[in-house]
């Protein structure tokens, strides 16, 4: 059955200066001629009037066209870049709905055709979202490895190696009569097999870094009531998140704000004032943030100082830091990791760069090829214990079946998974059947 053309809006919001339409299938160069007449010169910008079925212009763009497969889904695609006005770009959809064989795309079914065509695996598309997403420029720099793909051939490398151990046990298992088939060869395979489960060992313990650039680090503000918590989310924010109020326990709920620290995501949570209270919401609210504290990267636990606390108040624990507040009402002292102040500003900068500090402890990786999502960490997972199993198992069969599942472990996170490649690697390298 003939695939269906798509079209859609690729720019965004309008209105802009500019709007791209992009259209992916079979039907569009005849979608292009019943616009503009005739087709440009494949991958050249042509500025053309475009005009709707009666021949009246609908606006003057540029328009490009992408031959098969040289183009973005490996269809024939197109785009036109027209005035953003949302008049402009409606009357366009218009007229590309009223051609036959075409219909508007649904979400992400350029992406989609792109991938069943073999222009991008799963991770270069997961990648090229995140990239459109990125907030922060460590966000941005994730996401371009990704999606050009230095990820994707990170772990074909190793499917490949993982391959050719067993292609190596195959032809032992099967061929073992064959001149040209080595003799032994459990020393190279098994001795290849441990480097492998080392450096996907180290590649999955970064996995917390690579959720963390793309998902943020998680800071929760946290301390007994009229401490200042809210009074510091506001200044970090530098605007009003929060309802600050002399009254305890005005802040009932968990309140979110997103911030940029050096580059990183940093998710900035404010929660209820911690103590022992009867009264019911608020209760709820400190089991809400006792929750969140237990799963919190950094914990920021606030001392009011002007109440005359000292070190004997510190909270212990890794992700835990000791803010003295109100540092204005208060005797200087060296009893906490900081103090602040926000009616002065006093410590806030210091503030700032105990978090950079900390997110750049935590996110220490050589370089930014690191698994991002829950899938990559749940199929390395497996693949490392199928590749356990693989050297500590004694029949070598077994032991080349759990390379395979390893191998598709593997092939899962890019959506490559060839079983008919182990076939290719026995004939031409042992010449089998000839």
């Amino acid at each position: 059955m003939t695939r269906q053309t798509i079209y859609a809006l690729s720019s965004g919001g309008l209105p802009s200066g500019v709007a791209v339409v992009r259209i992916s299938g079979p039907a569009t160069a005849a979608a292009l001629q019943h616009l503009i007449g005739t087709l440009p010169s494949p991958r050249q910008a042509s500025l053309r009037t475009i005009r709707n079925r009666n021949g009246d212009p609908i606006d003057s763009g540029l328009i490009l066209f992408f031959p098969s497969p040289a183009s973005f889904t490996g269809e024939d695609c197109a785009e036109l870049q027209i005035h953003g006005g949302r008049a402009v770009v409606q009357s366009l959809l218009q007229c590309l709905s009223e051609i036959p064989g075409l219909r508007l795309a649904v979400e992400g079914e350029f992406s989609r055709r792109a991938f069943e065509n073999g222009k991008l695996d799963l991770i270069e598309i997961e990648g090229l979202a995140d990239l459109i997403a990125a907030e922060t420029e460590m966000q941005r720099r994730l996401a371009v490895e990704h999606s050009s793909g230095h990820l994707s051939k990170l772990y074909d490398s190793w499917a490949e190696r993982l391959t050719r151990c067993r292609a190596l046990i195959e032809a032992e298992l099967d061929f073992a009569d064959e001149d040209d088939v080595p003799g032994s060869v459990s020393d190279q395979v098994w001795a290849e097999v441990n480097r492998l489960q080392s450096e996907i060992s180290a590649h999955l313990a970064n996995a917390d870094a690579g959720e963390i650039i793309r998902d943020g680090f998680k800071v929760v503000i946290a301390g007994a009531p009229n401490a200042g918590k809210s009074s510091l989310m506001n200044a970090l924010a530098q605007r009003d998140v929060a309802i600050v109020t002399d009254i305890a326990g005005t802040t009932r709920d968990v309140l979110q704000v997103d911030l940029d620290i050096g580059g990183f995501l940093v998710k900035l949570y404010d929660t209820a004032g911690l103590r022992e209270t009867e009264e019911r919401v608020e209760r709820e609210g400190i089991r809400r943030a006792e929750n969140l504290v237990a799963q919190a990267d950094l914990v920021l636990y606030l001392h009011d100082q002007s109440s005359g606390l000292g070190a004997e108040h510190a909270v212990s624990g890794d992700a835990r830091v000791n803010i003295g507040t109100k540092a204005d009402l208060a005797v200087a002292s060296d009893a906490f990791d900081v103090s602040i102040s926000v009616q002065t500003g006093e410590g806030l900068d210091e503030l700032r760069v105990l978090i950079g500090d900390r997110i750049a402890r935590t996110v220490r990786p050589e370089s930014l090829a690191l698994p991002s999502r829950l899938r990559h960490k749940d199929s390395l997972a497996e693949c490392l214990r199928a590749i356990g199993i693989a050297l500590s198992a004694g029949e070598l069969d077994l032991r080349a079946e759990e390379l395979r599942v390893a191998a598709n472990a593997l092939g899962r996170i890019t959506g490559r998974v060839d079983v008919e490649n182990l076939l290719d690697v026995i004939f031409s390298e042992f010449c089998i059947g000839k």
